[in-house]
């Protein structure tokens, strides 16, 4: 009768444990986005990002690659939010903020506003810079890269 006592108190220990607040499941990782507005894919980028017990995102080993547009981060600081609405069943949802922010002397801004649901994060851009023609919008797709198999 202890065991099974034991038994059924550690799985209602991790049954319960799963269900707090600060369970950020399967967004912690290394993302893989594409930003395209209506011509053509404007930047892509590789982060991996972590949701931190508040809610903010931190990033680490982050690389953009810039098509066919006049702005320019030559460096650049990256910040944002995630706001976990559920996770069900392993899933995550929730909305996600992310600015990306070029450190010289006249800054571009990225900014990234979108949902993160069925394992992928869709939603909307837009960027301004300190160069007038670094300027415009459109939509992205950010998906998650599988970790390589250690064998």
């Amino acid at each position: 009768m202890k065991k099974a006592t034991a038994v059924v108190l550690m799985a209602l220990t991790l049954i319960f444990s799963s269900c707090g607040s600060n369970s950020h499941g399967n967004i912690n990782g290394i993302w893989s986005a594409t930003l395209s507005n209506a011509t053509a894919s404007m930047f892509t980028f590789q982060t991996t990002l972590s949701v931190n017990a508040d809610g903010s995102l931190g990033t680490t080993n982050f690389s953009l690659t810039l098509n066919n547009t006049p702005c320019s981060f030559p460096a650049t600081t990256e910040s944002g939010s995630f706001t976990l609405s559920g996770n069900f069943n392993g899933q995550v949802s929730g909305k996600f903020h992310y600015v990306i922010t070029s450190t010289s002397a006249e800054p571009s801004i990225l900014t990234l506003d979108g949902t993160v649901s069925g394992g992928q994060i869709t939603g909307t851009w837009s960027v301004t810079g300190g160069v007038e023609t670094c300027t415009g919008n459109g939509t992205f797709t950010m998906n998650p890269l599988l970790a390589p198999m250690v064998r």
